[in-house]
């Protein structure tokens, strides 16, 4: 079974980086969908980024485009994956959630990139942006 466990959350000033971890255990991510989510409150659970595994093609959303990166441990046998965020905003405070999808086939990274298409979840990290 695929577990999950996000790390790195925290308080940090507008204009400040943190970079999230997501370690995998019970499965290996080659030939999936990797993702990262936020939630903010009284929002509903928005697509940050994700990337396939299979090929690497990666899909940002435009409210972090420029500021955030996803990026994969290249290791051989990698379970772990990120997300670099940059020059943080006071908007960018959520729940941030790691996920992993099995990949549909013939669709694309961004049409993959929403809740309904991930089974399985981190149980969230809080970032909080603000002076």
């Amino acid at each position: 079974q695929l577990q999950l466990v996000e790390s790195g959350g925290g308080l940090v000033q507008p204009g400040g980086s943190l970079r999230l971890s997501c370690a995998s255990s019970g499965l290996n991510l080659d030939f999936l969908t990797i993702g990262w989510f936020r939630q903010a409150p009284g929002k509903e659970r928005e697509g940050v980024s994700c990337m396939s595994t299979s090929d690497g093609s990666t899909y940002i959303s435009d409210s972090v485009e420029g500021r955030f990166t996803i990026s994969r441990d290249n290791a051989k046998n990698t379970r772990t994956f990120y997300l670099q965020m940059n020059s943080l905003k006071p908007e960018d405070t959520a729940v941030y959630y790691c996920a992993v999808a099995r990949t549909w086939l013939g669709v694309d990274v961004r049409t993959m990139c929403v809740t309904r298409a991930f089974g399985s979840w981190g149980q969230g990290t809080q970032v909080t942006v603000s002076s």
